[in-house]
């Protein structure tokens, strides 16, 4: 517990109002000796008592509420116990032991620790033992030595209850006020807590939305924007070259297969419904789509893999993307794919029959776009091609994220 945390303890009303009952109480007793002097003391007694009350009562208030030191504290309450002294042999020892407990209560209040709680409660008792004898002996001489003793036993009796029930009530009270701040402080921490989940969501969700947009832009809209070309070009050379009119009719019905599969895949993600199938399977189904309906051939070897989101969709796309290349670009008739998990990573390679390159491969957009997202995923991509050797492609990515 800081300092700073105790010490707002120690300044709570409650204290201050208990201080101030016991400044009370003093002044009541206080008025009350005074009362009872004025009929058995000498008037020279009796006005010195009304200035050791008064004295009494005015350091009493001084040390509750202006008092903070405890070394100040300790020379107060040792002015009060010769104040108090003072009075019981100027008027006997009436009250005596009344006005230590309220001298004490008030010091025990105000001193934080309970070691020096407890060192004054020992010393007090000593004093008062002491003052009490004193106060018998000087107002009157011939005082039973039982009855003296007999008071200082119940006067002892009557400061160590002050002490118990003081020092557990006061434990009690600052116990519960620690408990008090501490679950306030925790329902402070839970609503931070709440404003900042509450936030990051809020930020995620956002991110997970630009990420979907990004990916039906880039993927889906570029395969829409293949199908019109490609059915643009069919619709030229319908007449003059129907093989080649038809080559571009079945590019374009792949294109817009695998754009309507990544529009699905899009909107399963905004629902919050990520799709659960098995990347191998996911991949069978791609390549099925892919030869369905052609002449085009695929072999394939899979090994079961399970990625994170971000390498899942990427590992889809680059699929798609290669073999809609492959038909479009090569007009390659047969297919080789091949998913394969080594130690740190996994490698997948998609190679086709097609025309090849002549020279260096020029990346488009889609080919750019894989590398991009290859590397940010810590990855690589290799290409190779040879006229009429057909075109391979390799993407090679260093860590796996298996799904738990």
């Amino acid at each position: 517990m800081s300092g700073k945390f105790k010490f707002n303890l120690y300044s709570q009303k409650i204290l201050d109002y208990i201080k101030l009952f016991l400044v009370i109480l003093m002044t009541v007793i206080c008025i009350v000796i005074c009362a009872q002097a004025f009929t058995k003391v000498s008037s020279a007694n009796f006005y010195a008592t009304i200035v050791c009350c008064i004295v009494l009562t005015v350091l009493e208030a001084v040390n509750a509420f202006v008092i903070k030191k405890f070394v100040a504290k300790m020379i107060f309450y040792g002015l009060d116990s010769a104040l108090i002294l003072t009075i019981c042999v100027l008027t006997g020892n009436s009250f005596m032991s009344t006005i230590y407990c309220i001298v004490l209560t008030q010091c025990y209040v105000s001193i934080e620790k309970f070691k020096d709680k407890t060192i004054l409660f020992g010393v007090s008792c000593g004093i008062f033992s002491v003052s009490f004898v004193i106060g018998c002996v000087v107002s009157n001489p011939y005082t039973d030595a039982l009855e003296i003793v007999t008071g200082v036993l119940f006067g002892l009796l009557a400061l160590v209850i002050d002490y118990v029930v003081t020092t557990f009530l006061l434990k009690f009270y600052k116990t519960n006020l620690e408990l008090s701040s501490a679950l306030k402080e925790a329902d402070e921490n839970r609503a931070r807590l709440e404003e900042v989940y509450e936030e990051l969501t809020n930020t995620k969700v956002f991110e997970e939305r630009n990420r979907i947009a990004k990916d039906i832009h880039d993927t889906a809209g570029h395969s829409m924007t293949t199908v019109i070309m490609q059915t643009e070009v069919a619709k030229l050379l319908i007449d003059e070259n129907p093989e080649e009119a038809k080559n571009r009719i079945i590019s374009a019905n792949i294109q817009a297969r695998n754009a309507l599969e990544q529009m699905r895949e899009s909107v399963h993600l905004l629902a919050g419904r990520e799709r659960k199938r098995p990347l191998k399977e996911e991949m069978e189904e791609v390549i099925a789509q892919t030869i369905d309906g052609t002449d085009v051939k695929a072999r394939y070897d899979l090994d079961f893999i399970q990625p994170d989101a971000e390498t899942y969709r990427f590992l889809i796309n680059s699929l798609k993307e290669l073999l809609s290349n492959g038909i479009r670009h090569g007009k390659a008739t047969a297919f080789y794919v091949e998913l394969k998990k080594q130690e740190g990573g996994l490698t997948m390679l998609v190679s086709d029959n097609g025309a090849g390159v002549n020279g260096k491969i020029v990346e488009g957009f889609g080919l750019k776009g894989l590398r991009e997202k290859a590397e940010k995923l810590g990855g690589t991509l290799s290409l190779s091609s040879d006229e009429g050797e057909g075109f391979e492609a390799t993407i090679t990515l260093p860590v796996v994220k298996e799904k738990k």
